[in-house]
């Protein structure tokens, strides 16, 4: 091989490299990941359960939910005026740390200080009395800061919250088991959510997501750390739960965008993060949403789902 030749193979090859490296997330609030995957691909979240057995109290555990009721999407463009779902915010290394006071979980929040704009979204919006999620994603260190029940103090000079979490997303390390975090399971809040930038953009949503129940066990199996109950009744879900959609469940009807997210549903199922309405998926608010695409979800019902097998439980 020539000097020339070798030198043509390098810049080729050099060219392919740089093709393949993925663009990094924009910055703002719900902003384009770009495709990015977040947490390591063996991470419990990322993990394919299509495979997997069916656990073999699958069907008391469903009918403890609601065989009947229907999947909630609990995102899309605006409820009550507010922008619905849980929004995150994508920043930069260079944006300032702020200190975090807990009000709540103190023990199980992990001290800051943490990267919160003072105009991060917050969950319901600036008035809501609810969960007032508010996640921030720092794109360049690869690191995830979620907070519970947050509160900006003097213009977000500082914040006050319940409790707080911070995640390396290159590890995907779990919290301390007995844990919470800003979720009740004590799993990270951001990795579970439908993001419009995947089911759009990208047509493909690459991760369980997460859902809520009204009514779960003092357990928690893993990926979850924690439980939020007080009832042993074995007939009810443990935090860390996941189910799957069945395999023969016909999604090929449904929007284009429902589709994804029903695909990713037999795929990767969905996982027990929280107390809150049964069966309601969460994901992230973006006004391009169609909600009356979102709505169509609501077709499938509790019993075309299946519990994936549950490894150990922990009850205390």
């Amino acid at each position: 091989m020539n000097k020339l030749t070798a030198a043509l193979c390098l810049g080729l090859l050099a060219s392919n490299v740089l093709a393949e490296t993925p663009k990094k997330p924009d910055l703002g609030p719900c902003a384009s990941l770009n495709g990015l995957r977040v947490l390591p691909d063996d991470n419990a979240w990322n993990r394919d359960v299509s495979k997997e057995p069916v656990d073999p109290n699958s069907d008391v555990l469903i009918a403890s939910i609601g065989a009947n009721k229907p999947l909630h999407p609990d995102f899309g463009t605006k409820w009550k005026g507010q922008p619905m779902g849980i929004p995150y915010i994508v920043v930069d290394g260079k944006q300032p740390k702020v200190e975090v006071k807990f009000t709540d979980y103190g023990d199980e929040s992990d001290a800051g200080p943490y990267p919160i704009p003072p105009n991060a979204p917050i969950e319901g919006g600036p008035d809501a009395d609810g969960d007032r999620h508010v996640l921030v994603l720092d794109r360049d260190a690869m690191k995830l800061y979620e907070l519970w029940r947050a509160f900006p103090v003097d213009n977000g000079k500082s914040w006050k919250a319940g409790s707080a979490a911070v995640w390396d997303l290159k590890t995907g390390v779990p919290r301390p088991k007995g844990w919470t975090s800003a979720d009740a399971a004590g799993l990270a809040v951001f990795p579970g959510l439908v993001r419009y930038d995947e089911v759009i953009e990208q047509k493909a949503v690459r991760h369980a997501l997460r859902f809520t129940i009204t009514k779960s066990r003092r357990g928690y199996v893993d990926p979850a750390t924690h439980f939020a109950s007080r009832s042993n009744d074995p007939k009810l879900p443990p935090m860390g739960m996941r189910v799957r959609l069945k395999a023969n469940v016909d999604i090929s009807k449904y929007p284009a965008s429902a589709q994804v997210i029903l695909a990713a549903l037999k795929t990767y199922g969905m996982i027990v993060a929280d107390n809150g309405g049964d069966w309601f998926v969460s994901g992230s608010p973006d006004p391009r949403w169609k909600d009356e695409e979102l709505e169509t979800l609501k077709k499938i019902r509790g019993k075309d789902f299946e519990v994936v097998k549950m490894g150990p439980m922990t009850t205390r």
